[in-house]
């Protein structure tokens, strides 16, 4: 049996990013519990905003492409976003969007979201961790047929959250974010 491998996106580019450092430590979390992990950044894959007109004319960018094959490769992925205005920023949705209209010659339009299990976790300098956010990525999510995970994992007072080495301080953070990992990783092993 080949290995499980799972994807981990932060859905967020700026320097410092609480959920970039959060997908970090559960890469770390997954490598742990055995699986093959790949963490990427979304500014390797860039894109226009969504639009139809675009797709008519130019076709799907060749970063949705590789980024939906990425996304084809693995069994599992862990979608970390931040809380923007109570819902998810821009470039998760538009990357979502995006991928969502790959269709390779042997597949129905949007078949790796159906195909592999996602997770969603958040961070956030408020109480609610970007729960709310969660709760949109979720909805965007199911939207493209994805199977997402029950557990999901939002970070409260993510800006304290850390220690020097950039691990979670707190135990019961730590623990939320490992009952994600091992449902992501049970979960997907039975898709597998």
């Amino acid at each position: 049996m080949s290995a499980l491998k799972i994807l981990v996106i932060p859905g967020s580019l700026r320097t410092g990013s609480l959920n970039a450092k959060l997908a970090a430590v559960a890469a770390h979390a997954l490598a742990q519990q055995g699986a093959e992990v790949t963490r990427i950044s979304l500014s390797d894959f860039p894109l226009p905003i969504y639009d139809g007109d675009l797709q008519a004319k130019s076709g799907v960018p060749k970063h949705a492409v590789n980024l939906k094959r990425m996304m084809g490769v693995h069994h599992g992925v862990l979608i970390v976003t931040p809380e923007y205005n109570s819902s998810v920023p821009a470039l998760v949705k538009n990357t979502i969007d995006w991928v969502s209209r790959v269709q390779d010659a042997h597949e129905t339009r949007g078949q790796v979201f159906r195909d592999r299990v996602f997770a969603v976790a958040s961070a956030s300098g408020n109480r609610l961790g970007g729960a709310r956010a969660l709760a949109a990525l979720r909805l965007i999510l199911s939207a493209c047929h994805a199977q997402v995970i029950p557990n999901q994992f939002a970070l409260p007072f993510a800006d304290d959250a850390y220690d020097e080495m950039d691990r979670l301080k707190n135990a019961a953070d730590s623990d939320g974010l490992k009952a994600m990992v091992r449902q992501l990783i049970d979960i997907s092993q039975r898709m597998m």
